[in-house]
């Protein structure tokens, strides 16, 4: 049991010491920007508030990236 417990501790210190890839955490940042941002403009889409469109999916998709970005940074 005793080998478990010190297993389990030293895997808990290596997680929470580890920054991950900077490289991960922005793909992902813009693949779930975009697809929050895709439906978002197709739910606005069908209530008739705006065009569903590329500009407005992007758009959508940047602004969200950028106060993600923002937000996790600080």
């Amino acid at each position: 049991m005793s080998d478990s417990d010190s297993e389990r501790d030293g895997f808990e210190a290596g997680a929470a010491g580890s920054q991950g890839d900077p490289r991960v955490l922005i793909a992902m940042n813009a693949i779930l920007s975009t697809l929050f941002a895709w439906t978002i403009v197709w739910g606005l889409s069908f209530l008739g508030a705006v065009e569903f469109g590329l500009i407005n999916v992007a758009t959508a998709a940047v602004v969200l990236f950028a106060i993600t970005y923002l937000v996790t940074m600080n």
